[in-house]
């Protein structure tokens, strides 16, 4: 007999459209949210739901809510509850595929959490928001003191944060971890239409080609939107390395973008039009220091850099030789520059150079570095998508992943050495029985003692 198919909490099989396996996806995130609390607790923690391991999560399809005009139809609710007093209530509306979230069934719905009572309105679908804390669907009727807030979460970002919670931090209990993995496998499957980011736009080859020749405006409004894109595209990246390592990578996003996200893009436009450029900064937790990401188009190669401080405590060689040892199965290629202490222009040398003879690093002055530079190169991929070559996104989130993997993830950073006291001066501890390491003799009377 041939091996059956596995029985699944969660089958693909038997969806036959948008509507079923929207339906489908819903009820099966809902369903897993009220069972696995770490899962819960990290993906509503951040909406307003309290994180207490104690907290009881109910979950319910399609609840019919009265308004003035009739009743309205949300595609789930979310309720978190303490004790017996609810600390949490939320709408859910979701869409799969290529489906857009839609800004009057959203105003309805705010309209009927308001009337109710409930806390928020959470939207899940493939969308991608165009900055953080911005919603990707125009339109809504959100006043700034709303007792009702509006939340996005992406399809990828549930993903993310489901692989994170099961492959890296553990769920403890056995059958919350396994239900848990069941939800990731039915999201990875193409029928779930849980999809990737994988599309730059119908504007982007225009716009590529555009940059390429310097011939870009920037009032263009289809090179707002590839920018909006590459914008989302880096929170992709973030997402994506995230879920590889199990930690939350983030954008860096300096706190005027933050103020005024039009701001951002109109950045991004002028760089674009400007030298032909799309950059970004990627944070990892703990890592020695940023990402620096750039796509230049006019040159079709994608540049990740990162920053950091060289260690002041050694010669100048021996600063060099702290940097190689700790990129031993970094590719050869990779370009190091060696900045001294007020200098404009740093000194360059391939890694395999520096290998070779660290002072091919340091110049014929063999000045101390202050700070070093790692600069990693890669073919940019020139297709909107990713069909049978390598396309734009694909070829920069394997920059960023190559990157950290080969580079980034081995650096430790420079920590100076304690003072230290002249071991000639330290007093010597007299009539104290630990101040003297004991003689082989005593610890092998001393184990015969403890033995008889």
């Amino acid at each position: 007999m041939s091996e059956p198919e596995r029985a699944r909490l969660i089958p693909v099989s038997g969806i036959k459209g948008q509507t079923e396996a929207e339906d489908r996806a819903t009820s099966a995130l809902l369903a897993v949210l009220s069972v696995v609390r770490p899962f819960s607790a990290v993906l509503l923690g951040p909406l307003g739901a309290t994180r207490a391991k104690s907290a009881r999560v109910e979950a319910f399809l399609q609840p019919v809510v009265e308004v003035d005009d009739g009743t309205v139809r949300p595609d789930g609710l979310i309720r978190v509850t303490v004790g017996k007093r609810v600390s949490f209530e939320a709408f859910v509306e979701t869409k799969t595929g290529t489906a857009k979230l839609d800004a009057a069934q959203i105003n309805a719905y705010l309209d009927a959490a308001r009337a109710a009572g409930v806390d928020a309105i959470v939207t899940i679908s493939n969308e991608i928001a165009p900055a953080p804390g911005v919603h990707p669907t125009e339109g809504l009727r959100v006043r700034s003191n709303s007792k009702v807030a509006v939340h996005h979460l992406s399809w990828m970002l549930i993903m993310s944060e489901a692989v994170k919670e099961h492959s890296h931090r553990g769920v403890d209990d056995p059958e919350q971890a396994w239900i848990l993995e069941e939800l990731i496998r039915y999201m990875s499957h193409p029928k779930s239409g849980v999809l990737d980011f994988a599309d730059m736009g119908d504007n982007w080859t225009g716009v590529r080609d555009g940059a390429v020749e310097g011939s870009l405006s920037r009032n263009s409004p289809e090179a707002v939107e590839v920018c909006q894109r590459w914008d989302q595209l880096l929170r992709v990246a973030a997402l994506r390395l995230g879920t590889e390592i199990g930690s939350d990578v983030t954008e860096v996003i300096p706190r005027a973008h933050q103020q005024n996200p039009r701001l951002r893009n109109k950045e991004f436009v002028q760089s674009l039009c400007t030298d032909g450029t799309l950059t970004g900064v990627l944070r990892v937790p703990d890592a020695i220091a940023d990402i620096s990401v750039t796509a230049d188009i006019r040159t079709s190669r994608v540049i990740l850099h990162t920053t950091f401080a060289a260690p002041n405590d050694r010669t100048p060689r021996a600063a060099v030789v702290w940097l190689t040892k700790q990129l031993k199965s970094a590719n050869g290629s990779l370009l190091v520059d060696a900045f001294a202490r007020n200098a404009k222009h740093p000194l360059t040398a391939s890694l395999e150079q520096l290998r070779d003879d660290p002072r091919n690093g340091l110049g014929p002055t063999k000045q101390m570095p202050a700070r070093f530079q790692l600069r990693y190169s890669a073919p940019m991929g020139q297709g909107r998508r990713s069909q049978r070559k390598k396309g734009f996104i694909d070829s920069v989130l394997d920059a960023v992943i190559g990157f950290y993997g080969d580079v980034l993830q081995d650096l430790k950073p420079f920590v100076p050495s304690a003072p230290a006291i002249d071991r000639r001066n330290i007093p010597t501890r007299t009539g104290d029985p630990d101040s003297s390491p004991p003689s082989s003799g005593g610890a092998d009377t001393a184990t015969t003692a403890d033995a008889s």
